[in-house]
């Protein structure tokens, strides 16, 4: 009897153990599958990171030196513009190789150092891919140019149409660039004008040619082999136009005939085939991840269109799976200085409500096109704004440098300008134009050039503030920019942020708040002032009473302390400050 009774304890044992190991298999799979949900992406621009032999061009050597910041910061997912060969027209978005390493940035063993040592970090590498066009440079183009066989329709060519007013030719179309003037660039060799939506040197790739989509899954599949964890599409909304060419319409916006805001792109952008190439590729990062060990491999897209349109990105209204997420700029276009409480929450909520169901909702709060968060919304918001973008549900998206509140450069002098857009403005226009500002050097301490380079002269000069904004000071500083950004990565594990739902409320005009709440969590509760004046608030009627209001995060210049209580019915805000606040049931 006692055998029987101790055989049977044996089993069940080995029952339990079994459905314990189950379980945990089941979970690690499940954090594997979903590991992006809650990530903050880190977007490092290599030209300005960090060089690590002393030319003035960050490098790839740079980064993989600064991966220990990224574990100290609590970064655990960092996201690379353009590293690919090429004649840096557009900076590295005109690729002439796309399976190899521009030489100012290293080269594939310098990739492969970079991503090894990543992974020994625990941090995942996501790639900018470029699909809509390459480089004229490109040999794809070459052969294109040469009418050699298989390569004819690589791009978009067409013939010339009749010129007026003794004109030899006009392009096909009215169609404009992005960067002005027409979309279309006429080449001698060929006798036909070809697609570029960009610079000249940045021709359009044909995707109604098969031939075109099997090579680029093939580059894909290439740097998935070298181990990254998945690709930001660039530009994904420009990648087909209409087949019959035609005329868009005029938008009434300006009369500069030669501006994008010219006319109503309804021909050139987010044109059906569009979805169908993004589900396309989804399926090809989700084919790898099962047959292949590791996390899922995402996609995230770039492109900025309607609401409506970009929700299709998601997902198709048959539930056909697209990009793990397409970006939401909303706070750079939508959102800025001027805008009001109930502005935020409008835009806050719109991306919420929209957001078709299962899906995660993510937050770009700046990038290497746009000014930065000190310069677009005012250097004491920058706080408040981490505050919001570490606080909201889903995925947050910081551009280097933000997290120290760096600011937009816009002294550039005209002979240092580099951006081909500002150059093509010429000197009396290029500095409102230019993208230059906001891709200054990182500011890593108050050495020469910052800390970037040992060069006598860097690739875009370095904010002359570098001496006082900087990591360095900040890190040795009681109360920072840095320290503040810091506490909020560390705050983002906790479950309520993870899994909570959430509420928001414009207090008044120039005040919102957020909750998060989780059942059997302390609540947490966001409160922003976007005005320049001292506001009052009273959210006793936004949260559960009675609770004991508690700082978690304050900002740099905040009159309050970490660990402080708060009275429901007075909070003081300074101009732009935020505050993080722990809500507990009093007892």
């Amino acid at each position: 009897m006692a055998r029987k009774l101790l055989s049977l304890v044996a089993c069940l044992c080995w029952l339990l153990a079994g459905t314990q190991a189950d379980s945990a298999k089941n979970k690690a799979k499940e954090q594997d599958e979903n590991w992006w949900r809650h990530e903050v992406f880190y977007q490092i621009y290599p030209r300005s990171f960090m060089d690590s032999n002393g030319d003035g061009i960050g490098d790839l050597k740079g980064i993989t030196s600064k991966l220990s910041y990224f574990v100290e910061t609590g970064i655990t997912a960092i996201w690379l513009s353009p590293i690919y060969r090429s004649p840096m027209v557009d900076f590295g978005y005109d690729i002439s190789d796309y399976r190899d390493i521009h030489p100012d940035y290293g080269t594939l063993d310098d990739f492969d150092e970079l991503i090894a040592t990543a992974t020994k970090l625990g941090i995942k590498v996501i790639l900018d891919f470029v699909p809509n066009h390459s480089s004229d440079q490109h040999e794809w183009f070459k052969k294109s140019a040469a009418r050699v066989p298989g390569y004819e329709d690589f791009y978009v060519w067409e013939d010339a149409k009749p010129g007026e007013g003794g004109e030899e030719r006009a392009p096909p179309n009215n169609w404009v660039s992005v960067f002005s003037g027409s979309a279309w660039e006429w080449h001698d060799e060929r006798k036909q004008y070809y697609l570029r939506q960009f610079t000249k040197g940045q021709p359009d790739l044909n995707y109604r040619n098969p031939a075109v989509l099997q090579a680029m899954d093939a580059v894909l599949l290439y740097w998935l082999k070298r181990g990254v964890s998945g690709f930001r599409i660039d530009a994904v909304i420009y990648v087909y136009e209409d087949e019959k060419l035609r005329d868009e319409p005029l938008s009434g916006k300006t009369a500069d005939a030669n501006s994008v805001d010219y006319l109503d792109h309804i021909y050139t952008r987010n044109q059906e085939e569009c979805y169908g190439l993004i589900q396309h590729w989804r399926k090809l990062l989700d084919d790898y991840t099962v047959k292949n060990p590791g996390p899922a491999r995402i996609m995230m897209t770039e492109g900025y269109a309607e609401l409506s349109q970009l929700m299709d990105y998601y997902e198709d209204e048959n539930g056909v799976q697209g990009a793990n997420f397409p970006f939401n700029f909303d706070f750079i276009t939508e959102l800025n200085a001027e805008s009001t409480a109930q502005d935020f929450v409008f835009y806050i909520q719109r991306w919420l409500i929209y957001m078709p169901p299962g899906h995660a909702a993510n937050w770009v709060m700046g990038n290497h096109d746009n000014p930065r968060v000190a310069s677009r919304y005012g250097a004491q918001s920058v706080d408040a704004m981490n505050m919001l973008l570490m606080t909201l549900p889903g995925i947050g998206i910081t551009y280097n440098g933000e997290e120290l509140g760096m600011e937009d450069y816009r002294d550039i002098s005209w002979n240092d300008t580099v951006d081909q857009p500002a150059c093509e403005a010429g000197e009396e226009n290029y500095k409102w134009v230019s993208r230059d500002p906001e891709r200054t050097p990182m500011q890593w301490s108050d050495e020469k050039n910052a800390g970037f380079s040992t060069a006598d002269s860097t690739w875009l000069p370095v904010h002359p503030n570098y001496e006082e904004l900087n990591l360095v000071n900040q890190q040795l500083a009681p109360s920072s920019h840095y320290k503040v950004y810091q506490s909020l990565i560390k705050l983002r594990s906790s479950k309520v942020l993870k899994d909570g739902t959430y509420t928001a409320q414009a207090l008044n005009r120039r005040v919102f708040a957020l909750k998060r709440e989780l059942k059997g969590q302390p609540s947490l509760l966001t409160v922003v002032n976007v005005s320049n004046r001292t506001q009052q608030v009273d959210v006793s009627n936004f949260i559960d009473l009675p609770n004991r209001l508690t700082l978690l995060v304050v900002g740099v210049n905040s009159q309050y302390r970490v660990g402080e209580r708060l009275k429901p019915a007075e909070i003081r805000l300074s101009p732009h400050e935020g505050l993080v606040i722990q809500l507990r049931p009093s007892k």
